[in-house]
């Protein structure tokens, strides 16, 4: 169908001119399909294709925390395995475990992944017949007579360069978000970008921010050998994520030695010779050897001239887009973190895509956040997709639960894991699965069979009629499936 249209524009003699600003995964990936239908694509970015998802948010933070996976392995390897690992310096307060990390080494492999990442996305677009053009672009005020618009773009060497587009996408995502009197340094006080640089472990770190980026890194440091202290101005950790989860999260960070400060607003950090010093909003004051501030991002969307080209945006600065990625100019849309939708790469990716099929006239569903599965990479990781628990507890829809600990798997006491459960969601009467939790290991994988239940609207009699391998871990959906059948059984349903 993308192919037939593709050559049907093409016998016509029309080529529609898209100009993309910013090269995230909402830009990229409309970029690949704009391609394919033919379309004239130009892709400017600053900073190189990826964006923050791959230079320096998603990919390196992943490959960060899967160095740290590794570590937290070790470190209950004897008790839980019974394996001893010697490199011929034993420690006398700790004998079974001698594994150290040389951060420096582990940084310089996240940035060149990261780099090699970007460079692979780049081939890709330019394979695909688009363009590239490394500045900063902006988009001009008004819509000429025949529906063309003008972005001016400052390139990297200094020169303006004019394009003019039948359509423009904007997706220049975010930024970290800074406090006045936290303001990162990049040597003691650091903001997630910043951590990379690091060539030594910190010693004492304190992460202000317990939402999923101040949560993974915490959780990474601590494995890696720092002493972390997690400020959280919230009741419990990850306050945005279910709340068994979050329990089960804190209680692990606890275990091994974090120290989380629950309801402790930090109000200002400030260097102090080779410390760093955090003031609570209550007058307290801890201190370390480095802080990493988490708490939260502000979307790129000033000075590129929006507001001037027509386009509606929220008090906190987001851009305002329908389901389909439309913004309020006329053939001006929007992806990604600049849109305030979901701060996810799989959501971005998806407003690019539907951005690009709706402008160019092909078939396509609106963005339905219900079906978006997301994860939270700690250790243990935290998967979720369609209908939550807040969304029981508030009433926004009628389900049934069952929670099932993974303490009962018997793939989950052969490995050592103690921590973790799933949980699903059904409708009452029909069965058909609206959500689910996994809190595990390697939880982003075990998410996908629950997804697509809930993007296809399977029963809980299907997934429990479906064979699971034994022993796995995947074999508790099975059995929390098999939980719910009997509980609407027993409610006539």
């Amino acid at each position: 169908m993308v192919a037939a249209a593709a050559e049907a524009r093409a016998r016509l003699g029309y080529v529609t001119r898209i100009v993309i600003i910013g090269g995230g995964p909402g830009g990229y990936e409309a970029a690949l399909v704009a391609a394919q239908l033919g379309a004239e694509v130009t892709v400017v970015d600053r900073d190189g294709l990826g964006g923050a998802s791959v230079l320096t948010d998603c990919v390196p933070s992943k490959t960060l925390i899967a160095t740290a996976e590794v570590m937290t392995s070790f470190g209950s390897s004897y008790e839980e395995l019974g394996i001893i690992v010697e490199d011929g310096t034993p420690d006398p307060d700790n004998p079974a475990r001698v594994v150290g990390v040389d951060l420096g080494k582990v940084n310089r492999r996240v940035k060149r992944l990261a780099l090699a990442q970007s460079h692979d996305i780049t081939a890709a677009v330019t394979r695909a017949g688009a363009r590239v053009l490394r500045g900063r672009g902006r988009l001009e005020p008004g819509q000429a007579s025949d529906g063309t618009r003008q972005v001016v773009v400052e390139t990297a060497g200094g020169e303006e360069e004019r394009l003019t587009a039948d359509a423009v996408l904007i997706a220049t995502g975010g930024k970290p978000r800074e406090l006045p009197d936290a303001r990162p340094d990049g040597e003691r006080i650091l903001n997630w970008t910043q951590v990379y640089d690091l060539e030594e472990q910190p010693e004492e770190l304190i992460v202000v921010g317990s939402g999923v980026t101040g949560a993974e890194f915490a959780g990474a440091y601590q494995a890696l050998g720092s002493r972390v202290t997690l400020v959280s101005s919230r009741e419990r950790v990850l306050p945005g994520e279910d709340p068994d989860a979050a329990v089960v999260l804190e209680d692990v960070f606890r275990r091994r030695g974090m120290n989380v400060m629950s309801r402790s607003r930090a109000a200002s950090a400030k260097r102090v010779g080779d410390r760093v010093e955090v003031t609570l909003s209550d007058g307290r004051v801890i201190t370390g050897s480095h802080c990493l501030m988490a708490v939260g991002a502000v979307p790129n969307t000033s000075g590129i001239g929006l507001e001037e080209a027509g386009v509606t945006l929220k008090d906190s600065g987001h851009i305002r887009t329908d389901r389909v990625s439309r913004t309020s100019a006329p053939g001006v849309y929007a992806a990604g973190d600049c849109t305030g939708v979901f701060a996810l790469a799989s959501v971005a990716a998806m407003q690019g895509r539907i951005a690009m099929y709706h402008f160019l006239g092909e078939t396509v569903a609106p963005l339905d956040l219900k079906t978006v599965s997301a994860n939270v990479f700690t250790d243990p990781e935290i998967a979720t997709v369609g209908y939550t628990q807040a969304d029981v507890d508030a009433g926004r829809i009628d389900a049934r639960a069952v929670k099932l600990p993974l303490l009962r798997n018997a793939r989950a006491k052969m490995q050592g894991v103690r921590d973790g459960f799933v949980k699903l969601f059904c409708r009452p009467g029909t069965g058909i699965v609206v959500g689910g939790v996994v809190v595990a290991p390697r939880a982003s994988e075990l998410i996908h069979p629950i997804s697509i239940a809930v993007d296809n609207n399977l029963t809980v009699e299907q997934i429990a009629n479906t064979f699971t391998v034994y022993p796995s871990l995947s074999g508790s959906i099975g059995e929390v499936a098999r939980q719910l059948q009997t509980r609407k059984a027993a409610e006539g349903g």
